[in-house]
């Protein structure tokens, strides 16, 4: 069975080749209208016929990568201004004597809270927030120095630390999280994929974040809906219905979907995943 891979947050799904009309860029001109359906998120005309569009992200994940994207974004600028903040505070106390009253413990900042779950997926994104926690763990290292160097009366090779690492570590840490937030905002570029029923009428569409790859792939690699079921997944209705099974390739896994299922009741899911496993 011939199958692509596609990425829609942390998970990957898979479509059969044959029941994948079209693909394109997603430009954000749907056609709302009023439905109870979750992920649904409005119409759009594909070769004269109306076809309603689902967001993946919001059934399998319970939120669209795009909210996550801006949610992460909005954290990010959070724990910028936190430690331009702080970072100056520390300057004031160097330059004015001004009492340092900032955290000195890196673990109860922003960044030190908040980062641990975040791009898990996503290598280049994960190097790129570990270089800004080490350098973040680097800059209060040093400010623990600078204020042991200051009850010492030795004011200007504290200044004289701080202006050196001012224009290194600090002004990389900067450079990160505005390179951090512009892949976010740009690299999400979201296509939907168009499916059908019979290779001809369009069907329903998906918006997903990406195609990842192809793969052809035995029926003892497929794992059916009731076996994860059985291993102790909890899936909504809408969820179970969509989907079809595992698939397990290269220590990858995959959830099969079954794109004609998110109209259909239980009685017909059913019947159509029998027919599928006697045509395998």
């Amino acid at each position: 069975m011939d199958f692509i891979n596609f990425k829609v947050g942390n998970n990957s799904v898979a479509l059969k080749i044959l029941d994948i009309l079209l693909t394109e860029q997603y430009e954000d001109d749907l056609t709302p209208l009023p439905n109870d359906k979750k992920g649904f998120l409005g119409i759009k005309e594909v070769m004269k016929k109306n076809v309603a569009v689902f967001d993946l992200g919001k059934i399998l994940n319970q939120v669209s990568t795009k909210e996550s994207n801006e949610k992460i974004i909005h954290w990010l600028k959070v724990a910028e201004q936190e430690l331009v903040d702080w970072f100056y505070a520390l300057e004031s106390t160097l330059e004015d004597g001004v009492p340092f009253t900032k955290l000195k413990d890196p673990q109860y900042s922003t960044l030190g809270r908040g980062s641990e779950n975040h791009f898990s997926e996503n290598e280049e994104l994960v190097h790129k927030i570990k270089t800004l926690e080490k350098g973040h763990l680097q800059l209060h290292q040093m400010a623990q120095t600078l204020l042991a160097l200051l009850k010492e009366d030795k004011k200007q090779e504290a200044q004289c630390l701080f202006l050196k690492e001012k224009r290194s570590n600090y002004a990389k840490l900067l450079r990160l999280f505005v390179s951090l937030r512009d892949d976010l905002a740009l690299d999400y570029k979201p296509i939907i994929v168009f499916t059908t029923l019979d290779g001809v009428v369009p069907n329903i569409g998906f918006l997903v974040d990406k195609v990842e790859d192809s793969v052809l792939v035995e029926e003892e690699d497929v794992q059916s809906l009731t076996e994860l079921i059985q291993m102790g997944f909890e899936l909504d209705e809408q969820t179970k219905k969509l989907m079809s099974g595992l698939i397990k390739h290269n220590n990858k896994h995959s959830l099969i979907l079954n794109p004609g299922a998110i109209f259909m009741d239980e009685k017909s899911v059913q019947h159509t995943k029998i027919q599928e496993g006697a045509v395998q």
